[in-house]
């Protein structure tokens, strides 16, 4: 039966229920003796296949095993999502979770094929993104007042560029021209050619994740004006958050986690393999070579309980209800 919008109040009962892993069945006693293959539910490129990759090369030389990268990208995560949800729960198949398909896709979409709460277990966050406020650098503006500046100025007349009705871009641009009253046009591109828009002048402006701005910011393509955490990120110290900037209020950061299939009975994986793989992804992302390498990606590795983890869900699916009502946008 195809899986309804969920209400908040029905998000927490079954995260609540999540919170514990059932026992059932014994771990292969040379786990892993395959292949494990890691469904990124993004296309190559973007900031959760860009950190998916550094988790994959590190859990697989944790484990003793070839990660191998499966993107399965479209309809806002839901391909890699039902692909995901019909695997056996054997530690052969994991599931990068992210904020898109995890908390955004499952608000705007009436019908999926699957459960995205129920059908999967659990094994921890690992890491944070900044949504980075860029400008192209021919835009006469160094700072976020005085971009709101130019555009009270000029009334309709800057293009702000997102990756699609609907993500993340999308609904960050959303949330911050609201907050700070100013009329932009919101221009819908496919994917990272939002950002190439900036680049070469046909949009001025996007927030976007930093793992894949970061890159053309170093490079002198893009302006960087401010990250949307509530703290600075430790990948751009010296640059303001938008709070800091003058507007108060205003977060705007992603997650990506990793998750194990339920499997077809919902069962979950057998308890032995389920620690075993929560404890190796736990140590990898907690590595200082880890942590570096994510950060260069315009990341902030961070593992958590998976009980914390499902906290972070239930909170961002509040905080994207709002900015999703405020887009318009229709549930499909």
């Amino acid at each position: 039966m195809p899986f309804k919008r969920p209400s908040v109040v029905a998000l927490v009962a079954a995260c609540t229920l999540l919170s514990s892993v059932p026992a059932q069945g014994a771990s292969p006693p040379s786990y892993p003796v395959k292949p494990v293959r890691l469904i990124i539910a993004n296309t190559p490129g973007t900031s959760v296949d860009s950190l998916a990759r550094v988790l994959g090369v590190r859990l697989g030389e944790e484990l003793g095993a070839q990660i191998v990268p499966d993107n399965r990208a479209g309809a806002g995560g839901l391909i890699g999502g039902e692909i995901a949800s019909r695997s056996a729960a054997d530690g052969y198949t994991l599931l990068v979770s992210s904020t898109g398909m995890q908390v955004i896709t499952p608000q705007i979409y009436k019908g999926l094929n699957y459960d995205p709460i129920r059908d999967f277990v659990p094994l921890s966050l690992v890491a944070i993104t900044q949504n980075m406020l860029v400008v192209t650098p021919s835009l006469p503006v160094q700072s976020v007042q005085e971009l709101i500046a130019h555009a009270k100025a000029n009334p309709g007349k800057l293009n702000m560029s997102n990756a699609g009705s609907g993500f993340q871009s999308h609904l960050a641009g959303v949330l911050f021209t609201h907050m700070t009253g100013i009329n932009v046009q919101h221009v819908p591109y496919k994917g990272g050619a939002s950002l190439v828009a900036v680049i070469g002048n046909e949009a001025q402006v996007t927030i976007a994740p930093m793992p894949a701005v970061i890159g053309h910011v170093r490079a002198g393509k893009l302006r960087a004006i401010a990250t949307g955490g509530e703290k600075r990120s430790g990948a751009t110290p010296t640059l303001p958050t938008i709070i800091e900037a003058g507007v108060p209020g205003y977060v705007s950061t992603g997650w990506m986690g990793l998750m194990l299939p339920a499997g077809p009975s919902r069962a979950g994986p057998p308890k032995p393999l389920y620690e075993r793989l929560r404890a190796a992804v736990v140590k990898v992302v907690d590595d200082p070579v880890t942590r570096e390498q994510m950060e260069r990606q315009g990341g902030e590795a961070m593992s958590s309980t998976p009980e914390a983890f499902l906290q972070l869900i239930r909170e961002e699916y509040k905080r994207f209800q709002t900015a999703i009502g405020l887009a318009g946008l229709k549930v499909d």
